[in-house]
């Protein structure tokens, strides 16, 4: 079979890191002779060069290829595509991890596009990745019609004919950014791009020991001159104009102003960010004419401006203020609707001094120019706010708490202006979101495990996250759990700070069955077993009854659990009490998912043909006694005597 997708890994000591890249290559859907793993070792020094020799001596499409320190990843790269034989190459680094679907889904969407480059889903753990880019699929996306510029990272699939047309490969050396100029020139050169947003394809990680090469501090200098190299892609495949101008963009936003800007400039020692002002001032000055920044939104405005004028003491004085800027979600309900979660909710920002509120008469904020001091860069941002709060958004966000996995869940959003003190107005936006849990994962189920809820407010110009709470002391009350999509979801408040979250699939518990009695429970006369299950479940769902002997003997019958009263689920079920006599059996509800849920309800079944009881298990034997002398004991404090009968089930 021709090889369909080479995957290239520079390697440089990354430990016991690896372990999660190579095993995410080995779990490929893909068969193993439809692509091929290349490791270049660029002179490592720890144990990794014989880790790869003994995993390529076991799996035929891997090959490692030695070499001496490079000093970076861009000669390893370049080195790994001239010795690939896939028909696309795909590059991934040696401390992150590929969906296990990845390749095969990457490459079927690249060839049905005709793509020469395929942009596949981030997740970023510990590690910022592009958010906007991925709300939707982009089968033909262009530096004009999507937000490509935002992902620049080398973690692409790219056509080999395209890069052999081209001549395009990786600046090499001892150097930064060298998959800007690479992707870069990749995005403006390709016949098409293609972006594959409903699926992760590839999971950016950060390490435990923070070791990874794009967090190591770097020389200003250095950095800002292989910068320039960048925006000389852009000017080299481009036309002054609009499009230059925001392409341009991307690097004084993400590069300078977001590095100048709150929380993440003030955690820098002071020299250091000093050094980044003088050389981002420079690379201001010389490449960013009139129509780079205005295109910015307010707040980045005000940064960049202060940068241009060379105004240090006042960009961290505004740093100061708006870290204190900070989105505000609260639960005001949570109820289970037609097979959907249905969350409404209140958003708003607040400041350091509590609710962000826009003053009357406030004055707008220039297209360019730096406020004079931050007072009126407050004011400017208010008045931002209150203009653009027409068009002000509310996105919910699930995102699993293990991988960093994310998706958009369907929001509608109305705004509403509270008075405030002196005037001043509230800009207050309650949402109401629906999560379906049958689809809620880029068209997929939720899967397995812990799912955080998140709202991305965007505002005046600012566009942060939050969690979904604090929930208010007293509500609002949550559902019960839900099966759906044959998973169980449970929402749930965190115990620390009591946002809310979803268990799919793990809860036991909390998932109330334990509260259960023979009350819940009869056999009619038809041998069939009803259960009012404390459970959700929007329609008729198939699942298994499993009864276990005392034998080590298991009886599996169909069951079918359909919505009761809105609050329980009626599991129903035929028994064949002939073959059950004279036995107790166990029960349990086994989901079609493959989710086992223990019943603490008994069948107890007698010889004669008809004969069934219902009972609850008794406690182990230990507690079994605690409770007989918590009953004596009480008897004597009361006077009294108290005989304990405990039936053994």
């Amino acid at each position: 079979m021709p090889v369909k997708v080479s995957v290239i890994v520079p390697v440089y000591n990354p430990g016991p890191y690896i372990e999660d890249c190579i095993a995410s290559l080995l779990r490929q859907s893909l068969p193993p002779d439809a692509y091929e793993v290349i490791f270049v070792d660029d002179g490592s020094t720890d144990a990794t060069p014989a880790r790869l020799d003994a995993l390529a001596a076991e799996h035929p499409h891997i090959r490692v290829i030695h070499q001496e320190n490079s000093g970076w990843s861009g000669k390893p790269r370049n080195v790994g595509i001239e010795a690939s034989h896939g028909e696309f190459v795909m590059f991934v680094d040696n401390d992150d991890r590929l969906g296990d679907e990845a390749l095969e889904r990457m490459y079927d969407y690249g060839v049905a596009n005709k793509a020469d480059v395929v942009v596949g889903k981030m997740a970023g753990k510990g590690r910022p990745v592009p958010v906007e880019l991925f709300r939707r699929n982009h089968p033909h996306a262009t530096v004009a019609n999507a937000p490509l510029i935002d992902s620049l990272t080398p973690h692409k699939m790219l056509r080999r004919s395209f890069l052999d047309r081209t001549g395009l490969r990786f600046p090499e050396g001892r150097r930064r950014l060298e998959d800007h100029v690479f992707i870069t020139e990749a995005y403006l050169r390709a016949d098409n791009v293609s972006v594959l947003s409903d699926y992760v394809c590839y999971y950016h990680l950060k390490r435990d020991d923070a070791s990874n090469a794009g967090f190591q501090r770097f020389d200003p200098a250095g950095y800002f001159h292989n910068l320039r190299e960048a925006l000389d892609v852009v000017e080299r495949y481009t036309e002054p104009g609009p499009l230059r101008d925001r392409l341009l963009r991307r690097w004084l936003r993400v590069e300078m102003v977001e590095r100048m800007s709150g929380r993440r400039l003030l955690a820098m020692p002071d020299d250091y960010r000093r050094e980044l002002f003088k050389e981002m001032h420079a690379v201001v000055v010389e490449r960013f004419g009139p129509g780079v920044a205005p295109g910015l939104r307010p707040g980045q405005r005000i940064v960049a401006a202060l940068i241009r004028e060379d105004r240090y003491d006042d960009l961290v004085a505004y740093a100061e203020w708006e870290a204190g800027v900070r989105p505000r979600a609260v639960p005001a309900g949570v109820a289970w609707r037609d097979g959907t979660l249905r969350i409404d909710l209140t958003a708003e920002y607040t400041t350091a001094q509590g609710e962000l509120t826009v003053p009357a008469n406030a004055p707008a904020p220039p297209a360019d120019g730096a406020p004079r001091d931050l007072a009126e860069a407050a004011s400017w941002l208010a008045a931002a706010a209150g203009d653009g709060f027409d068009s002000a958004t509310v996105d919910l966000i699930v995102r699993d708490r293990e991988s960093a996995a994310s998706f958009f869940q369907p929001v509608e959003v109305t705004r509403e202006r509270v008075p405030a003190e002196d005037g001043d107005t509230r800009l207050v936006l309650r949402a109401t979101a629906t999560v379906d849990p049958a689809e809620a994962a880029g068209g997929d189920p939720l899967y397995g495990g812990l799912w955080d809820l998140y709202v991305r407010v965007g505002l005046g110009g600012w566009t942060k996250e939050c969690r979904l709470g604090p929930a208010p002391a007293r509500g609002p009350a949550l559902p019960q759990a839900g099966i759906v999509a044959d998973r169980v979801v449970l929402p749930y408040w965190t115990k620390q700070y009591r946002n809310l979250s979803l268990d799919v699939d793990r809860a036991a518990k909390s998932l109330g069955l334990h509260r259960l009695t023979p009350a819940d429970a009869a056999v009619s006369d038809a041998e069939t077993l009803t259960v009012a299950l404390p459970l959700y479940v929007p329609d008729r769902t198939q699942a298994t009854l499993r009864l276990a002997g005392a034998s080590g003997r298991t009886v599996d019958r169909p069951a079918v659990l359909t919505p009761a009263d809105g609050v329980h689920a009626l599991l129903a079920a035929d028994l064949p009490l002939r073959e059950l006599r004279n036995a107790l059996w166990r029960t349990e509800l086994r989901l079609a998912g493959g989710r086992t849920l223990k019943l603490p309800l008994l069948l107890r079944v007698g010889r004669t043909h008809g004969a069934v009881e219902v009972v609850r298990p008794s406690p182990p034997g230990m507690l079994r006694r605690l409770l007989r002398r918590a009953r004596r004991l009480l008897g004597e404090l009361l006077g009294t005597r108290t005989t304990t009968t405990t039936r053994r089930a």
